[in-house]
């Protein structure tokens, strides 16, 4: 895109598109997504590509004959699945950033799916995860499904991946989409009308209405009446930094930010990235500010969200108090910032990662930050015109209360779920671009993006050296994940005389991406654990 003049948009929204192929297994039409865009003339904007719950839903939708579903029971088939945002997203952004035709963005994709594509160790590994016997009946194959923790894979995807006997396409092996390839290109030539309307739209109301597993009521008017949203970006300084993120119903800039703005009065570079007390106090940062993110964080536009309250320096720095750095504040409770609602409950949801993100900068500074999902693995396991269809429904809390107080992330009607998505944009004290970063891997994402930006900017580290970081990551209670097999697993009795009584080391699901500048030269850096690459033009 960038080769045939196309700006950082064309890039970002190509690759979409691309990944939609290629990542199969954990973005693509059918999820939804964020991106944060700075023009390179001084104007930083965002757009809300999430998914929506469907007219009919209510806070009981996951209610089944007097009990709620777990998240397990609740993401094969079609209850999980919300009205798709990322089509539209990218006809917002192209409408007002694009400069090559709607069209151009389409043909990477639609020539990899014609051609086809090898696939990865990544995407094999996730198939072998959820290969079943055909031969089972469906009620058999729905248990094992579930007790994998991943969706009912429908007929249509498991011929398009596996082989006739069952088995996962290889490693290596080439595999082509002509149903996905046939549909982008109705994409490329009609517009958002061919996904929102018309064949495709009454192809999804009635594959998640029609659904073996959970069926749910979903129309077209569902989908003729979705949205994406251009929002203000949600944005606070870390030190002499400027950092803008996602707002609401994305909790990544309210995270980042008040993990960062809890550790504002630490001197973390004087202390290093060897001493286990830095970790204790990203940890404990951790652990406070993903306590305000359970209580307070959902859609904005249903719920009173307490963003400037959140982010607030004064909040932030009397929070912080909470946190020594000889010991540990264990178990955190919500703060209470300021247009905070009391009677509010916790939401409570698993950590199923699956997410696609990476950064496009062009010649003119502009620059795309970019993170999409269908949420779990092969989203609800639902296809349709040879993409899967999310289970993004299931980032709400399936229970609307706790002890008789309403959870802000309860299921409504055309409400979009909560979300830990977290492309990100850090600016110096001069204003000019330092760092555009992102990643994947479920909640893990705001602690993977802070740790980040704590290792360029208060360690010195370059951002390949940065993200390759091992990752602490505290969501809460009294447990601390440590990465395991990295060095911060050698840590573990530091961290446990420092009073981090259950210390786990954990496989994580991390993969970041950016892109920084140093020196007004523009350097990549991609996850050492991932797929990813960082390339340039």
């Amino acid at each position: 895109m960038l080769r045939q003049g196309g700006s950082a948009m064309d890039a970002a929204l190509a690759t979409l598109l691309a990944l939609n192929v290629v990542e199969p297994q954990s973005s693509g039409i059918g999820g939804g997504g964020f991106l944060v865009f700075d023009d390179g003339k001084g104007k930083v904007t965002s757009f809300d590509g999430r998914e929506t719950a469907p007219m009919a839903a209510d806070p009981d939708w996951f209610n089944m004959n007097g009990q709620y579903l777990s998240h397990r029971q609740a993401v094969p088939g079609g209850l999980s699945v919300g009205v798709p945002g990322n089509v539209a997203m990218m006809a917002l952004a192209h409408g007002k950033y694009g400069k090559l035709p709607w069209s151009a963005l389409f043909q990477p994709a639609i020539r990899l799916a014609q051609e086809g594509f090898e696939v990865t160790p990544r995407l094999h590994d996730y198939l072998e995860r959820y290969r079943i016997d055909d031969s089972l009946p469906q009620e058999t194959r729905e248990l094992q499904y579930i007790s994998k923790g991943g969706p009912v894979l429908s007929p249509q995807s498991r011929a398009l991946y596996y082989e006739p006997g069952g088995e996962p396409a290889h490693v290596g092996a080439t595999i082509r989409n002509p149903a996905l390839a046939s549909f982008l290109e109705s994409l490329a030539s009609e517009g958002t009308q061919a996904f929102y309307g018309g064949a495709n739209a009454e192809a999804i109301a009635s594959t998640v209405s029609g659904a073996p597993s959970n069926p749910a009521p979903m129309a077209e008017a569902d989908l003729a009446a979705y949205r994406a949203k251009e929002r203000a970006p949600v944005c606070s300084s870390y030190r002499v930094y400027r950092i803008c993120g996602m707002g609401p119903p994305s909790s990544g800039a309210t995270t980042v930010i008040g993990i960062l703005g809890l550790l504002g009065r630490f001197d973390l570079h004087a202390l290093g990235k060897d001493d286990p007390v830095s970790w204790h106090l990203i940890a404990e940062a951790e652990r406070l500010t993903y306590a305000d993110r359970a209580r307070y964080l959902a859609d904005a536009d249903y719920v009173d969200v307490p963003v400037a309250g959140l982010i607030a320096p004064d909040y932030l720095a009397a929070r912080s108090q909470l946190i020594a750095r000889d010991k540990s504040v264990a178990d955190a409770e919500p703060g209470m910032p300021a247009g905070a609602l009391v009677a509010q409950a916790d939401t409570v949801t698993p950590d199923i990662p699956s997410t696609s993100h990476f950064v496009a900068v062009d010649r003119h500074g502009a620059v795309v930050t970019l993170t999409s999902t269908i949420e779990g693995p092969f989203g609800s396991g639902l296809m349709v015109n040879g993409y899967f269809l999310n289970n993004e429904l299931t980032d709400f809390s399936l229970m609307p209360e706790e002890d008789g107080k309403p959870v802000a992330n309860r299921v409504e009607a055309g409400k979009r779920p909560l979300s830990s998505m977290s492309p990100t944009l850090v600016y110096g004290p001069d204003g000019r671009l330092r760092l555009a970063i992102g990643a994947a891997g479920g909640k893990t994402i705001p602690s993977q993006v802070a740790k980040a930006i704590i290792g360029v900017l208060d360690w010195g580290l370059t951002a390949q050296d940065a993200i390759a970081l091992p990752l602490i990551y505290a969501p809460g209670g009294d447990t601390v994940i440590v990465e395991k097999g990295s060095r911060l697993e050698t840590m573990i009795p530091a961290l446990q005389a420092l009073g981090h009584a259950k210390v786990i080391a954990y496989q994580l699901p991390l993969k970041a991406n950016a892109i920084e500048v140093v020196d007004r030269v523009l350097v990549g850096a991609a996850d050492p654990r991932s797929e990813g690459q960082a390339v340039s033009e």
